[in-house]
């Protein structure tokens, strides 16, 4: 007899190249509100980090802020989302001269339902945070590219690379 794996709840789901990209309605740290509705027609790079400030956060950030004028170029638009709240993403923002609109998701529905927050190893341990992730979303709202549990260190190259973004 075949045993049949229980479905993982939707909002646990990871997101796959092909699904609608949920939408995301957030207040970001320059006090505007970004619906991923309203940027239809563009192409966006959504990634998803656990704490403003922090070593490995500040390296990722600073690589997509070093590597924004590229994408841009491309015809990316780039929102970074984490739990923090707008007040420290703006101090995040203003510290490290980062452009793009960072996005406080302080009760982690975005993050669930994009399937950036859930249980991940850390340390050798099992807990439940952000997984660092990132999710490209097409012109017409449908996810091109998802990545998860990147690495904050060299992940924007990598992805620039899969996207055919030249320096």
């Amino acid at each position: 007899m075949s045993q049949v794996a229980e479905p993982v709840p939707s909002a646990a789901r990871r997101l796959r190249a092909g699904d609608a990209a949920p939408d995301l309605d957030l207040p970001a740290h320059d006090g505007t509100r970004v619906r991923l509705a309203d940027l239809r027609g563009e192409k966006v790079v959504v990634y998803f980090y656990p704490a403003a400030m922090t070593p490995g956060c500040t390296t990722q950030a600073c690589d997509f802020r070093d590597s924004l004028a590229a994408l841009t170029g491309a015809g990316y638009r780039v929102l970074g989302v984490s739990p923090d709240p707008v007040e420290r993403l703006a101090a995040f923002a203003e510290r490290d001269g980062l452009t793009f609109p960072l996005l406080s998701d302080t009760d982690r529905d975005v993050m669930t339902r994009w399937g950036a927050w859930g249980e991940k190893t850390l340390y050798g341990r099992t807990v439940t945070g952000v997984v660092r992730s990132t999710v490209v979303v097409d012109e017409d709202g449908t996810v091109a590219l998802a990545r998860y549990n990147v690495r904050a260190t060299g992940h924007v190259a990598s992805l620039r690379k899969a996207l055919g973004v030249d320096a």
